[in-house]
């Protein structure tokens, strides 16, 4: 039985939209308004990221969520866009997936 339980992790983990090689996680930590956001990142930068025009009603973020950012090419260290959001139960299985630490 732990093993179904495994393989439907992996399953679930594999399906999951990770960050690309240019992408990094991060948290929100706080929204600033018209569609942009305090996020930390785990490469230990804190960034000012927007949500582009395409999913601004679309995609609602709230503080502590989990979304991935991609650092712009001008000022990558300061600014960048937000480009997906995990829901709580895609946290969970990243964590047991040990992808994700908080």
């Amino acid at each position: 039985m732990a093993e179904e339980e495994e393989k439907s992790l992996e399953e679930r983990i594999g399906s999951l939209r990770l960050p690309n090689d240019d992408e990094v996680f991060g948290v929100v930590e706080a929204s600033m308004g018209s569609g942009h956001m305090k996020v930390r990142c785990k490469d230990g930068n804190m960034r000012t990221c927007r949500i582009p025009g395409r999913l601004h009603k679309r995609l609602w973020i709230r503080e502590g969520d989990v979304v991935i950012v991609k650092p712009w090419g001008v000022q990558s260290d300061e600014k960048g866009d937000i480009v997906y959001r995990y829901t709580q139960t895609q946290v969970g299985w990243l964590r047991r997936a040990g992808i994700w630490e908080e």
